[in-house]
């Protein structure tokens, strides 16, 4: 409603519908009713999704494909705002309707509950994506003032500042320079350019999701783990199961494992693989470079897992050594890392056509310049600082929230972080009122 005022009534309307669809599922036993119902709440949250986000997509590619006929198509576009959270809200009821008709859960009966399941602010606008089962009954407690909550929730909200405003709007300068003037800049300058994008939408939506599981604890309230060290993971199937888990686990529940057992579908389990990521790609936005980068990443994990098959099966025989486990776990990480790395530039161009001409300069125009940044050489080298020392800082932490470990620690060691994360925050800070990444999506 900041944004456009008219558009509360989307969010209203998705929560009078998914809340009348559950409690008739609930209240009715004839499978037919029961099918009906969901498939209202599918077809007005999907609907709406896709009218604000996708209409002027398929619209244009319409009329690119009915033109190689010559088949005059001339449907306007329309000029619609895309709603903020339109996406992360959608999913949430959806979610909702979905358990009451598999009976996971009951339908909520209070209408005051259930919508500010649906609303609630600290998580609304981009996760994480939560699941009925285990917000609703968060709601219905009673919640005093907690001093301990209350301090882990601010050590949380200061680490998602940090990541925010002094790892990823510092990496912003250089990638938004590289990839807003295709053509310019050489190979090794763009991919430099890749490798800081990777950490700056890392550090960006991480940082936003612990800015809201932070604002919720200092109220009471437990949400759900966004991510856990991705760029740890030893594959690409592990890399998605520990970046942005809410969603990643939603398209598996509600996507992947349906295409898998339905009766009738039936497929192949790479198929529903392949077919959930391009979706995937397709929920972060309306383009077709978001479409081939979600294929690329159903292509990698389908491609992993038969290289572990094969690895494990024939490998040990045809090798004359043994490498350390160590040593393989190091190299899955650096070769994981850099797959990851090399399909964002089509989550970053524009085009299919500019990712392309990104990947032919990175692999046969080496070249490197400093892009005019503020500071030029000691904003790159700081750059450069801070992304070592978020991935040792990751290293140490393991899979623990930092609250965890900096709240047992004795009072020096408590302040001593306090005031190094104010004082990284004022000097380092880039506070040019840069967007979330994924309020984009």
């Amino acid at each position: 409603m900041a944004w456009k005022p008219e558009y509360g009534l989307l969010l209203l309307f998705s929560t009078v519908v998914d809340y009348y669809a559950g409690l008739k599922i609930g209240q009715t036993q004839h499978q037919f009713h029961r099918r009906c119902y969901l498939w209202l709440s599918l077809a007005v949250n999907l609907g709406v999704l896709f009218g604000f986000k996708y209409l002027n997509f398929f619209n244009e590619t319409t009329r690119q494909l009915l033109d190689q006929f010559n088949i005059f198509y001339n449907v306007p576009a329309f000029d619609l705002l895309l709603p903020v959270g339109i996406s992360f809200y959608t999913f949430q009821t959806l979610s909702y309707t979905i358990d009451v008709y598999q009976g996971r859960i009951e339908p909520e009966k209070h209408f005051g509950y259930f919508a500010l399941y649906v609303s609630f602010w600290p998580q609304l606008v981009a996760g994480p994506i939560e699941r009925a089962s285990h917000l609703l009954p968060q709601l219905k407690q009673l919640h005093y003032f907690n001093e301990a909550e209350v301090k882990a929730g601010l050590i949380r909200i200061l680490w998602g500042f940090i990541k925010k405003l002094v790892i990823a709007d510092r990496l912003a300068l250089y990638v938004d320079e590289v990839y807003n003037n295709p053509g310019v800049y050489d190979g090794t300058t763009i991919l430099l350019a890749t490798y800081f994008f990777t950490f700056q939408v890392y550090c960006d939506f991480s940082g936003y999701s612990d800015i809201a599981i932070g604002t919720a604890k200092v109220m009471g309230f437990q949400l759900s783990e966004n991510f856990r060290r991705p760029f740890f993971a030893r594959s690409p199937a592990e890399f998605w199961r520990r970046w942005h888990i809410t969603m990643t686990n939603w398209f598996r529940d509600y996507l992947m494992f349906p295409l898998m057992r339905h009766p009738r579908l039936h497929l192949p389990w790479y198929a529903a693989l392949i077919i959930t990521f391009i979706l995937v790609g397709l929920w972060h936005g309306a383009n077709w470079t978001f479409i081939a980068w979600g294929g690329l990443q159903g292509l990698f994990i389908m491609v992993g897992r038969w290289y572990q098959f094969y690895y494990h099966r024939y490998m040990p025989k045809l090798l004359p050594f043994t490498l350390p486990d160590k040593t393989i776990a190091l190299l899955q990480i650096v070769l994981t890392f850099n797959l990851i790395t090399l399909s964002v530039i089509f989550f970053r161009a524009d085009t299919i056509q500019q990712a392309v001409n990104y990947l032919q300069a990175i692999f046969f125009d080496w070249g490197w310049q400093i892009p005019p940044m503020p500071r030029g050489w000691p904003d790159f080298v700081l750059s450069l600082i801070l992304i070592m020392a978020l991935l040792v800082s990751e290293y140490l932490l393991q899979d623990r929230p930092i609250e965890e470990v900096i709240r047992p620690k004795v009072m020096p060691v408590r302040w001593a972080f306090y005031i190094a994360g104010l004082l990284l925050l004022t000097w380092f800070g880039v506070f040019t009122q840069n967007q979330f990444i994924y309020f984009e999506f």
